[in-house]
């Protein structure tokens, strides 16, 4: 097998691809400072332009009932839960339009998998969105979300995110990932969706002509080769509809949760499977930065390890917050993290295009 310095310096230049193997031996032995100097080279060469992007959303939980028992969940309630809920619809509504007072052009919608809300109940739910505020992308439903529809519903997979599609919904994100490997899956979860059936939700809403996102949360059982097995499983999907727009990872935090006894694991960890993850997903345009998790400082320093991209102001976030951690930027810290690491920040749309005017930084120097 070749080098570390080999394998990383023909995956940074040349966009060679790792294979499984060697992006085993890479993630285990390979640096810090190594991996992030390869991530930092991709992530340049994939992204030469002098923008880096953040976006403004808010994360709204329509409801907190969920039928799965996940460990590392702190969020989720059963459905006759004193502080069960499902959001009234004029109380949602108005945390849209506040989202759209501050700039904001999307929303991301994500509940738990409640066992009696019907498809319809969506549709309306999307419908009602849409009649109120048409421009707002609504990015929501995750694939365990969508799957669980599909047996509530008792229709098939297609027809159930065509429905959604026509309603209103936008685009999904990559939420209920975690780690896409059954063993680890079936340890800590019951009652959701493993990963065959998770990846094809994303398969089917790509072959509609579809955009998503996709996740990783490690940091807890997996070992590191589930984690390149987690990172091969998107990266064929991608190879097959090329309907990932970014890739986006977090470390597990446990406070509060069943699993409250597993080490958290630390920057360290994080920037290093960050960086990892720019080098393996070869073929997946964007990396975000996960400040939610790792606070300005890393997040800002995310953007040396591969990521051309810090996220969402995110006005709003609850499950993260559940597992006591809780980070706020402002959207000037946002910028200003872009600006240190040397880039001029611009506001992109799920879709990582620019919906702002031109930079004056840029202006200026092309005046210059």
């Amino acid at each position: 097998m070749s080098s570390i310095a080999t394998l990383l310096s023909s995956s940074a230049h040349e966009g060679r691809r790792l294979s499984f193997d060697e992006g085993v031996q890479v993630l285990r032995s390979a640096s810090l400072l190594e991996l992030g100097q390869a991530a930092n080279l991709s992530a340049q060469r994939l992204h030469p332009e002098p923008y880096r992007t953040f976006n403004i959303d808010r994360n709204i939980n329509y409801t907190n009932v969920c039928t799965a028992v996940c460990d590392f969940c702190a969020f989720y309630r059963k459905v006759n839960d004193t502080d069960a809920y499902v959001l009234d619809r004029p109380v949602l509504l108005e945390k849209i339009r506040e989202t759209v007072e501050l700039g904001g052009d999307q929303i991301l919608l994500q509940g738990g998998l409640h066992p009696h809300l019907k498809l319809e109940w969506y549709e309306e739910l999307l419908q009602d969105i849409k009649s109120h505020y048409p421009q707002v992308n609504v990015h929501g439903f995750s694939a365990p979300e969508i799957y669980h529809f599909t047996k509530v519903s008792r229709r098939p997979l297609k027809e159930v995110l065509e429905r959604l599609k026509g309603a209103g919904l936008g685009s999904l994100p990559g939420g209920g990932a975690e780690i896409l490997v059954d063993r680890v899956r079936k340890a800590f979860t019951r009652g959701k969706v493993l990963t065959e059936d998770f990846l094809n939700v994303h398969r089917v809403w790509h072959e509609l002509g579809g955009r998503s996102t996709a996740t990783m949360m490690f940091g807890h059982i997996e070992t590191l080769e589930e984690r390149v097995e987690h990172m091969e499983r998107v990266r064929q999907l991608q190879d097959e509809t090329g309907g990932f727009t970014a890739f986006i990872s977090w470390t597990f935090q446990p406070d509060h949760t069943d699993m409250a006894d597993v080490p958290p694991a630390g920057s360290f960890e994080y920037l290093k499977t960050q960086a990892f993850s720019r080098l393996y997903l070869d073929n997946v345009p964007n990396i975000q930065s996960s400040w939610v998790t790792q606070g300005q400082k890393i997040g800002g320093l995310a953007l040396f390890f591969g990521a051309n991209d810090m996220g969402s102001l995110m006005i709003e976030e609850n499950v993260v917050a559940s597992a006591g951690t809780v980070h706020h930027l402002s959207l000037e810290q946002i910028k200003r993290a872009i600006r240190e690491a040397g880039y001029i920040p611009r506001q992109r749309n799920v879709f990582y295009e620019y919906i702002d005017h031109e930079p004056q930084e840029l202006s200026a120097a092309a005046a210059g």
